[in-house]
């Protein structure tokens, strides 16, 4: 993978969205489609032999990729949600941040027990958002659930890796 690609595309915005945070804006990754390409290529190759039958994307930049590598898997793509934000009904999970209570869902009929689950979603940080999507999907009861971040920032004492079950793989294709 041609890591230098996506760093050299890759905005950061200091202080953002609180003083102290420095965001990554992978953003600026999706408007380049050489960067684009590199990423879907790179997640291909990690799941093309996992018998993945849905992608859960998570809001909103997980979206994103969930979709482009749908296409090239054979795979069925599930949106993971704030609340009030999907037309039918839903099955929810809430979890803890740093500032708050937040929840997340999906459509009760988007995952069934027959299938392989990936989600995906831009940076592993904390991990708290998809730690809750992983137990979101856990009550459809899958075959297997995989768990793939474009970027995991290593540097910063988040430790966003700490807390997933074992059995769930955890994969990065760019640690900051």
């Amino acid at each position: 993978m041609n890591n230098q690609l996506l760093l050299d595309n890759l905005r950061c915005i200091p202080d953002w969205p609180i003083k102290g945070v420095n965001f990554r804006d992978v953003t600026t990754l999706f408007k380049n489609p050489e960067c684009i390409k590199e990423i879907n290529q790179e997640m291909l190759s990690l799941y093309k032999d996992k018998g993945i039958t849905k992608i859960v994307g998570i809001e909103s930049r997980g979206f994103v990729m969930s979709s482009a590598l749908a296409i090239e898997l054979g795979a069925g793509v599930v949106l993971c949600r704030k609340p009030g934000k999907l037309p039918c009904a839903t099955v929810q999970e809430s979890y803890e941040k740093e500032y708050g209570i937040d929840t997340i869902e999906i459509h009760e009929d988007a995952i069934t027990e027959d299938d392989v689950v990936l989600l995906h979603d831009d940076l592993l940080a904390t991990g708290g958002t998809m730690k809750a999507a992983c137990n979101l999907v856990k009550k459809f009861h899958p075959k297997k659930i995989y768990v793939n971040f474009i970027i995991e920032l290593v540097n910063e004492g988040l430790n966003g890796r700490d807390g997933f079950d074992p059995d769930v793989e955890v994969t990065t294709l760019l640690q900051i």
